[in-house]
């Protein structure tokens, strides 16, 4: 990432999800939520390969399992069911890696993952619903070294999003600390 950007003074937790499509999106409300960025259906396939690390809670996926109709592996439907309450809630909703094969690594698993029906949310799901995207998805699961350097470009890009200023923001001394 290119450094002397500006930050925001405030960071709130609670504002995070609002700029991030929702996992139940299907693939046109994708598009469109990466339209409204200025981004293309390339840079949406390169950075869902994100979901190669990191948790999800239950309930961000618990309606693509059973009695719920779904197009997941079946076994991760039963691996997922072990592990979820049938209707998660505030105090019940635990959380389960993202990438069940290289769950603390982050490279390009998630497409073989994807391929493999084996993705929780819909909005993964829905990366196979055009021949556009499903194309992408088999470049970047079968070129290794190739996804990595598209998505330190598409960071890269997404980065330079509505951009702070020195009127509404500041260039932090510790990048995950705000100055006083």
């Amino acid at each position: 990432m290119p450094a002397g950007r500006f930050d925001g003074r405030v960071s709130l937790e609670t504002e995070a999800l609002q700029f991030l499509p929702p996992p139940f999106f299907n693939l046109t409300q994708l598009v469109d939520s990466f339209k409204a960025k200025n981004m293309d259906e390339d840079d949406l396939v390169v950075l869902s390969g994100a979901h190669t690390i990191g948790v999800s809670h239950c309930s961000s996926f618990t309606d693509r399992l059973p009695p719920n109709p779904s197009d997941m592996n079946p076994g991760l439907t039963r691996l997922l069911r072990s592990k979820c309450p049938v209707s998660p809630n505030f105090t019940n909703d635990p959380t389960v890696v993202q990438d069940i094969v290289t769950p603390n690594r982050m490279d390009n698993m998630y497409y073989t993952n994807l391929l493999k029906r084996n993705v929780l949310f819909i909005s993964d799901a829905a990366l196979l619903t055009s021949g556009k995207t499903a194309t992408k998805v088999m470049e970047n699961a079968f070129n290794p070294g190739s996804w990595e350097k598209k998505f330190a470009k598409a960071m890269v890009k997404m980065a330079a999003i509505e951009l702070k200023t020195a009127a509404n923001g500041e260039i932090r001394r510790n990048c995950r600390i705000v100055n006083k």
